[in-house]
């Protein structure tokens, strides 16, 4: 059986969680609690290139905030 999350013939989601983290997902999956929808379904490539070009910042949220100069906030 070939793993969900590998599966280079798979359909996935891009999921995004609350600190901008992505994820890919099996279409098939349920959506799990804390995560949204950022793209819908694609291939695997498809999402991989999604997420390459709008997960830019590989910190989590609060930490690219906190780190924010008092300035830019």
């Amino acid at each position: 059986m070939t793993n969900p999350f590998e599966d280079p013939d798979g359909e996935y989601l891009v999921l995004v969680n609350e600190e901008n983290q992505h994820s890919l997902w099996p279409s098939f999956a349920a959506v799990p609690a804390g995560w949204t929808v950022a793209r819908a379904a694609g291939t695997r490539q498809e999402c991989l290139d999604f997420v390459e070009e709008s997960w830019t910042d590989m910190r989590p949220r609060s930490l690219a905030e906190s780190m924010q100069s008092p300035e830019s906030r």
